[in-house]
């Protein structure tokens, strides 16, 4: 399969801008997952900036209507 990177910095939400995996998602989502996280792009540009990517703290915003 043929990444799409240059098309998926386009919408890239993540705001560390020195990732290696950045435009590239399906290594970004293997990474975030093995540390009980989730890709920045799940969340909202306010949310996303605290680079808080857990689990919990996408539960408890997605329990609050912010998601």
């Amino acid at each position: 399969m043929e990444c799409k990177k240059e098309k998926n910095l386009e919408s890239c939400s993540c705001t560390y801008y020195s990732c290696s995996r950045k435009g590239v998602c399906c290594d970004c989502i293997r990474y975030h997952l093995k540390s009980r996280q989730l890709p920045g792009c799940c969340f909202s540009a306010e949310a996303e900036s605290t680079y808080d990517r857990s689990f919990e703290h996408f539960a408890r915003l997605v329990g609050e209507g912010k998601i």
